[in-house]
């Protein structure tokens, strides 16, 4: 494949559209039905599952099964408490960084449409400064304003109702796009350029592919866990994000050495099948395509660990995309590391043969 640019005008503005819509965990349709209708000219048909999993399929009548992954939910609150003066009280859907909420603008999701509200924090003036008080979950807090119960509830605003941040796509000095929710719905939009480049390329591949687009990553791999078992997959690559570690307050002791920018990041942990592992990393060798890697002790965190361990066990493999400030609203990953991310699963696809176990015992 050519190392010019793979991502043209029509695909970054589905990734803007992607990006910008609301799709937190258990309500991801709304950016299911985006996804799915950019997919529709380069796959053969979709399946979708009870709780919101998409999957594109190409070449369905293959009963030799190879999935690639992302996962389509992001983090958000949920309404958990309303006060007699109006203020709301939250509880996490997902991995919810409580110390960024001050100051932040939301978006309460309700029957009658979107009400905006803001996490407010008292004022520095107000505040004891020998005994500061760091932002906990117990003491963020949303105003909508309004001044007591009674018209928080005449907004539509009740107990359950799911709370998502509105910040929106953009790029920075070129190069590296800024967002929330880029954990992961970056993976959607990659294994589905991926697809494109498939159609676009004219590729006969010899097995059935399913572009796969888990929901509820977020609170425990629990999409991937459900559409496996309908898929009954025999190969699954996954991609997901993982921590860029050259920021301040990161131990790269603890945490490996990955950079934004340096390419995509292949995962060595015990869900990782060593062969399938390896034919990505040669695969990354001969099409020299840079490439990083990370030691997974025990669990990758990712849904890896629920197709691998799914249906009496699926060779499957982590590719990661580099990723600064993950949980936050200004998640940024590097346009590079995105577009060789999509070339290593697209070469890693041509490799696989029909019939491949990837057995040790072979």
């Amino acid at each position: 494949m050519s190392k010019k640019s793979i991502l043209n005008k029509k695909s970054l503005a589905f990734l803007e559209s992607y990006l910008n819509n609301a799709a937190p965990t258990g309500y991801e349709w709304n950016g299911q039905k985006i996804w799915m209708e950019y997919l529709k000219p380069y796959v053969d048909e979709f399946i979708t599952d009870t709780y919101g999993s998409a999957v594109a399929v190409i070449n369905p009548e293959a009963k030799y099964k190879v999935v690639i992954e992302g996962h389509a939910d992001e983090i958000s609150w949920y309404v958990n408490y309303i006060t007699d003066n109006g203020l709301i009280y939250v509880i996490r859907n997902g991995g919810s960084d409580h110390q960024i909420a001050p100051s932040k603008i939301v978006n309460i999701h309700t029957k009658n449409g979107i009400v905006k509200g803001v996490f407010g924090w008292p004022a520095i003036h107000t505040r004891n400064r020998a005994k500061e008080e760091a932002p906990k979950l117990d003491n963020i807090f949303i105003d909508v304003g309004c001044k007591n119960k009674e018209e928080v509830e005449k907004l539509g605003v009740h107990v359950g109702c799911v709370i998502t941040y509105p910040d929106e796509f953009h790029i920075l000095n070129e190069n590296n796009f800024v967002c929330r929710a880029i954990d992961n719905r970056m993976g959607g939009f990659m294994i589905a350029e991926v697809a494109r480049l498939i159609h676009e390329n004219n590729i006969k591949l010899p097995f059935g592919l399913y572009v796969t687009n888990s929901v509820q990553e977020e609170i425990g791999l629990r999409g991937a866990e459900m559409i496996t078992q309908t898929i009954k997959p025999n190969v699954a690559i996954v991609t997901d994000v993982t921590h860029d570690t050259t920021t301040p307050m990161i131990d790269q002791k603890k945490e490996g050495a990955i950079k934004n920018g340096d390419g995509p990041v292949v995962a060595y942990a015990p869900a990782v099948q060593q062969k399938l592992r390896d034919l990505i990393t040669e695969t990354a060798e001969e099409k020299e395509i840079p490439f990083q890697r990370s030691a997974l002790s025990r669990a990758t965190g990712t849904d890896t660990d629920a197709f691998a361990y799914s249906n009496g066990g699926v060779a499957s493999a982590l590719i990661s995309l580099p990723l600064r400030y993950m949980h936050t609203t200004v998640e940024m990953v590097h346009k590079d590391d995105v577009e060789n991310v999509i070339r290593l699963i697209y070469e890693s696809l041509l490799k696989i043969k029909n019939g491949d176990t990837f057995s040790y015992f072979d």
